[in-house]
């Protein structure tokens, strides 16, 4: 079904249902994308970057809500990428691997952020429902996204 829109995941088998993936990243890139020029997102980001070794720079340099529309400038790239990669291998690889290093930055939040796990549950590995889960999700994203890169650099069966 989808190997007629799908360049870099046409084949038959397991990597034309690649396509699926691709076209949820997608989505969920253009929606948290879209999200950061709120300010509700800017401000339930903050607390993530603010405590991060790797993006504590971004709100020291361009501010809060500025942070925000830099990452979600970012995300939307990311998307933009990942649909061009529908139809050419070389973005369908750069796209998944922009996605992986976003999950992977997100995933070390668990590292830095306070709040992760849950001291009232015995602490880690029990995670807080707000931060420790939404955050925990990243986990599958960056599965996929794996997946993605994984297919889109390999040679296509014939």
């Amino acid at each position: 079904m989808f190997s007629s829109f799908s360049i870099a995941e046409k084949s038959s088998g397991f990597r034309g249902e690649l396509a699926l993936l691709r076209w949820a990243l997608i989505v969920i890139f253009l929606w948290f994308g879209g999200m950061k020029f709120t300010t509700y997102e800017a401000m339930g980001i903050a607390p993530l970057m603010v405590n991060s070794p790797i993006m504590s720079w971004v709100p020291a340099t361009f501010g809060v809500q500025g942070a925000s529309y830099f990452i979600g400038v970012i995300e939307l790239l990311v998307a933009a990428t990942l649909a061009l990669g529908a139809f050419n291998r070389l973005a369908s690889a750069l796209g998944a691997a922009m996605s992986c290093l976003t999950y992977f930055i997100t995933l070390t939040f668990f590292l830095s952020t306070p709040g992760v796990a849950e001291p009232t549950a015995g602490g880690f590995p029990a995670i807080s429902a707000d931060i420790g889960q939404f955050l925990l999700k990243d986990l599958v994203l960056l599965a996929a996204s794996a997946c993605l890169l994984l297919a889109s650099i390999r040679s296509p069966r014939t």
